[in-house]
């Protein structure tokens, strides 16, 4: 399968991790912050010169992976100071995709609310009554705009986002009718705070042509106490479900990019430690 990194999870410091790439034999390159600045807060000069560097270096893009719409709650609206200051950075972002050649570009949803959806009296006294008809209205003009540009937009499983699981993804793509534009942006270790497993629960969700991307990490997550801890890869609570993932992934001819999420330290806060750590299992179940 396609193998890439995020790559600041590495360094900021492009060059020097697309050097750990090779060091590695990772091809495919995901964007977040390049140097000290997010993608689609790049100057042209700077784009052409990361443009540059990638293409020297045979580093196609995966995606490029802003957190457009994160941060807004259902009191927003379309066309909004918030919403308009997203979607114009959206349009910054794709046109950066335009000229690095990525496909995808990650979008994010807004601020969770814990029950969306209940019955037999939660309906009541339980549910944040209105909270997921705001969201489709948001994403929608983000839909069109990539239809017209002709990206692709990935919507991640996030935390702490409405869309948190892959049946919440699912959903919003299907309200929206944007199966051919909207993909799921997969992040296992996300989900697992929703306690949605990612074999096979997840992973089913998802057939029929929803998924886009994946990010690949390992965690151990306490919802009672509110804690999240990475884990070194094989070591957290996702370490049984890679293995059928990835299977899964190679039965049904899933010909997308799967991108290591490197968002863990040995203690010592150095990230490039914990990919040295974490890069090998991930290889060897995913390659």
């Amino acid at each position: 399968m396609k193998l890439g990194v995020i790559c600041d999870g590495i360094s900021r410091d492009l060059g020097h991790a697309i050097d750990v790439m090779d060091e590695f034999d990772l091809e495919y390159a995901e964007l977040q912050f390049v140097g000290d600045t997010e993608v689609g807060d790049h100057s042209k000069a700077e784009i052409a010169e990361i443009n540059s560097l990638l293409r020297d270096r045979g580093k196609p893009v995966s995606c490029l992976s802003r957190h457009i719409f994160a941060g807004m709650t259902a009191a927003n609206r379309p066309g909004d100071a918030l919403h308009t200051q997203h979607m114009d950075a959206l349009k910054r972002v794709i046109d950066m995709a335009h000229v690095v050649g990525a496909p995808l570009v990650r979008i994010m949803t807004q601020r969770k609310e814990q029950i969306l959806w209940g019955s037999h009296g939660a309906e009541k006294w339980n549910v944040a009554h209105g909270v997921w008809d705001t969201m489709p209205p948001l994403i929608a003009p983000a839909v069109e705009l990539a239809k017209s540009e002709g990206v692709v937009l990935g919507v991640e499983t996030g935390n702490g986002t409405l869309v948190n699981s892959c049946y919440t993804a699912r959903k919003l793509i299907d309200d929206l009718d944007a199966k051919d534009t909207l993909k799921v942006l997969w992040d296992p270790g996300n989900n697992c705070w929703c306690h949605e497993r990612a074999y096979p629960d997840g992973y089913e969700e998802m057939r029929g042509g929803y998924l886009g991307h994946v990010h690949i990490k390992d965690v151990m997550v306490d919802t009672p106490r509110a804690t999240l801890e990475v884990r070194r890869m094989g070591e957290g609570q996702l370490t049984d479900q890679f293995e059928p993932m990835a299977n899964a992934l190679r039965d049904d001819g899933y010909d997308g990019v799967i991108s290591f999420e490197s968002v863990y330290h040995p203690g010592n806060g150095n990230f490039e430690d914990g990919f040295r750590l974490c890069v090998d299992k991930f290889k060897a179940i995913f390659a």
